[in-house]
C-alpha cells in the first residue's frame, strides 16, 4: 500500500518539477542555474550559500526571492546555523539546535511552497528528511505500522520529487537506496586474521563518527544539538572507543560534556528538577556520572554524586508499601518532588536508571551504606517476582509495582502494560528494562554472596527452558508462554555471572542467544566474530547518515536499521557497540549498571585489534594485532583481577617459543597496569595468570 501511495503521488509532481527547472521565460537562466546548483549540492552549507545568493539577487522576482528565503531558513536550521533565538533554552530538555524545528505531530511541518514554485522540489527535500527522522526518533510512530507507513511513504514520495529535479544530489540518492561510500576505505591486511581486520575497520569507523561529532557539533556550552536529555546518551555507543581504549580527544569531550550538563541550573539538586517519567529524568545524571566513574575512577566527586542519588531515593522518592517493602512511589519525580498522580504511582524496572550510578559506585567502592539502601529496594522486586497474581505468572519480574499496595501492576488490569506513561508508547511495556533489573540483582549477589538475589533470575531461566523447544505461537499477552518468548534479555546478565563467578549452569541459554555470550558458553569464536564483521560492513557506507543527517542525538546509529531496512535498501546494518565492546574488554553485557570490563587498553583505538578470549578474577587472556608498520608502545589496565602475584606473558600466536614480554605483576587494588611493546603486524597473545599454580581456577 505504501508503494502504491508513492507511485500515485510522485508522477503528479514530475511535470511541475521539470517545468520549474526548464527553460521557462519566467525563470532567468542565472536563477535556474543557482537552483540546480543548490539542489544538487552534496553539502547543506554550500546549499545555504547558493540560496542566500539567490535570495539576495535584486534582479530576480520578489516571489522567487521570498521562496528562496523560506528554503534558506530550512538549510540554515539543518546545519544548525539559524538564529540562536529560535532555539534558545530548548536544549535543557530533548530539543536542541538540530531538531527544535521538527515537532512531534505535524507530518507537513508547516512547509507551504506550492508545486508552482521553482523551489518546490528543494522544499520537498527538506520536508522528506524531517519525515524520516521524526519516526526514527518517535517510538509512538515507529512502532505503529499504519503511522509509520504514512510518514515513510510521504517521505519517499518527496525524495522522488527531489531526485527528479536534482538527480546528482547524493543525499537524495542515499535516502533512495544508493549508498554513499565511506570517506576512507580501510583495506584488510593479509597478515591479520579476519576478526582483527573487521574489528579494526569498525573501531576506526566509530572513531570517525565520534570525532566528527566533536569537531562539528560540540558547542562551547557543551551541547551537541539534540538537547541535554538526548546528547547525554551518546556515550553509550561511544563505549568501545571511550572506555575500551584511550582516545584523549574523546575522553576530554566526554568530561567537558558531563561537567557542563551537571552545572546546569536544573541539575543543582543532584538530579533534574524537570518533571517527567523516570526513563527520561534519570538520563541527565545517569549518563554523565556513570561514564566519569569509568574515566576518572580516583576522583571522589563521582561516587559522591552517586551517593546523592541513593539519598534522594531513601528520603524522598521511596516509601514502605503496604506489604512492608521499600519502593519508588511514582514513575514521575524530580530532585524536589514526587508526582501525586495516581496513574503514575508505580515502580518499574526502568527505575534502575535513577540509581545506576549508585550501583556502579557500590560495585567499585564496596560502600556498605549504598549496599543497604540498594538491596532494600531489590528485595521488593524479589518478593513481587515470586508472587503469581494480577494475571502475572509466578517467577516473572513484573512490569510495575503499584504504590502503595505493592501489587505487581500499574494503573491497568494488564500487569504487563502499566499505562503509566504514554498509552501509545511501548516504553514501559514488558519486558521493557527488565535486563537492567536482572543486572542489578546479579551485581548484588556478586557483592553479598546472598543467593536470594538470584531467585528472580533463576525462576525466569526455568520458564525460558520450559518453552524453549516448544514455543507457543500466538501466546496470550501476559501469559507464561508469552513471557518466555520475550526473554532475550537474559544472556547479558547470565554471561556476567559466568565471568565473575564461573557460573556454567546457564550455558544452554547463552548458546541459544548468540554473540559474545555464546562464545563464553561454547568456545565457538564465530558467535563473537559475527558482530565484528557486521560492524565493519556498517562503516563502509553512508557516513552522512551517522553525522550531518542525524537530527536526534539518541538515534545517531539508528538510521540503517530503520529507513533502509524498511524499504529493503542496501546498507541496512548499524555498528554494534556491544559486540565491539565485548570483544575488546571481555564484558559480555555492556558497561552501564554492572560493568565487568576486564581491561582498558591504554592506546588509541586506531590500527589496533584486541579480542579478550578469557577473563575472570584470576586469569586473563587476549589476542592483539597492531596494524602499524613500526612497534607500538602501549599498556593495559586490568580491572577484574583479585589481589595477588601474577605472571604476564606476551607471545607470538604462531610461535609460542617467540616471547615478546615476560614480567611479574603484583595486583594490590581494583586496578593494575602493565606496559609493553607490540611488534608490527603479528598476532600476539597476552596471558596473565597467578604465579602460584594453586591459585589458578
Amino acid at each position: 500500500m505504501v508503494r502504491l501511495f508513492a507511485a500515485l503521488l510522485i508522477p503528479a509532481f514530475f511535470a511541475v518539477c521539470a517545468s520549474a527547472l526548464g527553460a521557462s521565460p519566467a525563470l532567468p537562466a542565472p536563477a535556474l542555474d543557482l537552483i540546480r546548483q543548490a539542489g544538487n549540492a552534496a553539502d547543506d552549507a554550500e546549499r545555504a550559500h547558493l540560496l542566500r545568493e539567490l535570495a539576495d539577487r535584486a534582479d530576480f522576482s520578489d516571489s522567487l526571492r521570498e521562496d528562496a528565503r523560506a528554503v534558506l531558513l530550512q538549510a540554515e536550521m539543518w546545519t544548525g546555523q539559524a538564529d540562536a533565538a529560535l532555539y534558545s533554552g530548548r536544549q535543557a530538555s530533548e530539543k536542541g539546535y538540530l531538531n527544535y524545528f521538527i515537532p512531534s505531530n505535524d507530518i507537513g511541518f508547516g512547509h507551504s511552497l506550492g508545486p508552482d514554485s521553482p523551489l518546490y522540489a528543494l522544499d520537498r527535500f527538506y520536508l522528506a528528511r524531517k519525515q524520516v527522522w521524526r519516526p526514527i526518533e518517535s517510538g509512538g510512530i515507529y512502532h505503529t505500522a499504519e503511522a509509520l507507513a504514512e510518514w515513510f511513504g510521504e517521505a519517499k514520495a518527496n525524495f522522488e520529487i527531489a531526485r527528479q529535479a536534482f538527480p546528482d544530489n547524493p543525499i537524495v540518492g542515499m535516502y533512495l537506496g544508493e549508498p554513499i561510500p565511506w570517506p576512507i576505505r580501510r583495506e584488510p591486511l593479509a597478515q591479520a586474521p579476519d576478526w582483527a581486520n573487521h574489528q579494526r575497520e569498525a573501531l576506526e569507523g566509530l572513531v570517525d563518527i565520534v570525532h566528527w561529532w566533536i569537531d562539528n557539533r560540540l558547542r562551547e556550552d557543551g551541547q551537541y544539538g539534540g538537547g541535554w536529555g538526548d546528547d547525554c546518551e551518546m556515550w553509550r555507543w561511544w563505549m568501545p572507543v571511550l572506555i575500551a581504549f584511550e582516545d584523549s580527544k574523546i575522553i576530554e569531550a566526554q568530561e567537558r560534556f558531563s561537567r557542563q550538563l551537571l552545572a546546569q541550573p536544573h541539575m543543582s539538586g543532584g538530579y533534574t528538577s524537570r518533571m517527567s517519567d523516570v526513563e527520561h529524568t534519570s538520563e541527565d545524571s545517569m549518563d554523565t556520572i556513570t561514564p566519569m566513574m569509568h574515566l576518572r575512577p580516583d576522583e571522589a566527586e563521582w561516587p559522591e554524586r552517586a551517593r546523592r542519588l541513593a539519598e534522594l531515593f531513601e528520603t524522598q522518592w521511596s516509601g514502605i508499601n503496604e506489604r512492608g517493602f521499600r519502593q519508588f512511589k511514582s514513575t514521575y519525580f524530580t530532585s524536589q518532588t514526587v508526582s501525586g498522580d495516581s496513574a503514575q504511582a508505580c515502580d518499574t524496572p526502568y527505575h534502575t536508571c535513577a540509581l545506576q550510578p549508585a550501583f556502579v559506585a557500590w560495585l567499585r567502592t564496596g560502600d556498605q551504606e549504598l549496599g543497604r539502601i540498594l538491596t532494600s529496594w531489590l528485595r521488593t522486586w524479589i518478593d513481587a517476582t515470586a508472587r503469581g497474581e494480577e494475571g502475572k505468572p509466578a517467577g516473572v519480574i513484573p512490569a510495575a509495582i503499584h504504590w502503595p499496595d505493592g501489587r505487581p501492576r500499574g494503573q491497568n488490569d494488564e500487569w504487563w502494560f502499566p499505562n503509566n506513561y504514554n498509552q501509545q508508547n511501548p516504553l514501559y511495556l514488558w519486558p521493557s528494562a527488565v535486563s537492567r533489573l536482572t543486572d542489578a540483582l546479579a551485581l548484588a549477589y556478586c557483592i553479598t554472596d546472598d543467593e536470594t538475589f538470584l531467585e528472580p533470575i533463576r525462576s525466569m531461566v526455568a520458564i525460558w527452558r520450559k518453552y524453549r523447544d516448544r514455543p507457543a505461537a500466538n501466546a496470550e499477552p501476559g501469559s507464561e508462554a508469552w513471557c518466555a518468548a520475550s526473554m532475550s534479555f537474559l544472556p547479558g546478565t547470565l554471561a556476567k555471572l559466568r565471568v565473575l563467578r564461573g557460573e556454567r549452569d546457564y550455558d544452554d541459554v547463552l548458546e541459544r542467544m548468540g554473540g559474545y555470550a555464546a562464545y563464553l558458553a561454547t568456545g565457538n569464536r564465530e558467535a563473537a566474530y559475527a558482530g565484528l564483521e557486521k560492524s565493519a560492513r556498517a562503516v563502509r557506507w553512508n557516513f552522512e547518515a551517522y553525522t550531518s543527517e542525524v537530527r536526534f542525538t539518541d538515534r545517531v546509529i539508528a538510521f540503517p536499521g530503520r529507513w533502509p531496512k524498511y524499504w529493503g535498501y542496501p546498507a541496512d546494518e548499524a555498528p554494534s557497540a556491544e559486540a565491539l565492546f565485548s570483544a575488546a574488554t571481555g564484558d559480555p553485557g555492556g558497561a552501564l549498571l554492572f560493568p565487568l570490563n576486564a581491561v582498558r587498553w591504554l592506546t588509541p583505538p586506531r590500527e589496533i585489534a584486541a579480542f579478550v578470549a578469557q577473563s575472570s578474577p584470576r586469569e586473563f587472556e587476549a589476542e592483539l594485532f597492531h596494524f602499524g608498520a613500526s612497534p607500538r608502545r602501549m599498556g593495559a589496565e586490568l580491572l577484574l583481577l583479585k589481589p595477588g602475584e601474577y605472571r604476564a606473558d606476551l607471545r607470538d600466536a604462531m610461535d609460542s617459543n617467540r616471547p615478546a614480554l615476560g614480567q611479574d605483576l603484583r595486583v594490590e587494588g581494583p586496578r593494575a597496569r602493565i606496559e609493553f611493546e607490540l611488534p608490527p603486524r603479528r598476532l600476539l597473545v597476552l596471558t596473565i595468570a597467578p604465579k602460584d599454580a594453586r591459585q589458578r581456577p
